[in-house]
């Protein structure tokens, strides 16, 4: 028996012990769903930092969130000319701090409705409840609605969106 949880222990600790070792960009090198917001992370030049300390709230968008931009966009600020512009276009989808779902939803509750968000890019995001979801709401008046939360990284958390939000 001593044996058999031995062996047992062998094969699943690499695997928790990996579970909990993902960070934010961890966790979506990991999704088949954000290879585009991979892409442009390292585009941007932006992996080390959010692979650092943290902690972050990434709100991220899926593949099908950035094919609703006009055509060609993606292409063109995948562009190394255009780094300095998707950066801010990414970290407008950053905040600062650990802000899961629970906390999310405190701090609507607490605005009365809506609670007022800065990222990392100095934007401001507005988030508020709408038919049971949580619904960001850009400075351009742009709306994405949080479709998976709470996948939480050793540096923070990730909230899946499905529409890119954009800043002035």
């Amino acid at each position: 028996m001593k044996n058999l949880m031995t062996a047992l222990f062998l094969v699943f600790a690499p695997m928790f012990a990996f579970s909990q070792t993902k960070d934010v960009v961890d966790i979506a090198i990991g999704s088949p769903d954000h290879t585009t917001l991979v892409a442009a992370v390292k585009a941007a030049d932006l992996v080390g930092t959010l692979k650092g300390a943290g902690p972050f709230t990434v709100f991220a968008p899926t593949n099908a969130a950035f094919a609703k931009l006009p055509e060609g966009t993606v292409a063109t600020l995948l562009k190394p000319e255009n780094k300095a512009q998707l950066a801010k276009i990414l970290t407008y989808h950053v905040v600062s701090g650990n802000l899961d779902a629970n906390a999310v939803i405190a701090a609507i509750k607490a605005g009365n409705g809506t609670a007022n968000v800065t990222t990392v890019s100095g934007g401001k995001l507005s988030v508020k409840l709408s038919g049971g979801k949580v619904v960001i709401t850009d400075e351009n008046g742009g709306m994405a609605t949080v479709v998976a939360a709470d996948l939480k990284g050793t540096n923070g958390v990730v909230h899946v969106i499905d529409s890119v939000v954009l800043p002035k």
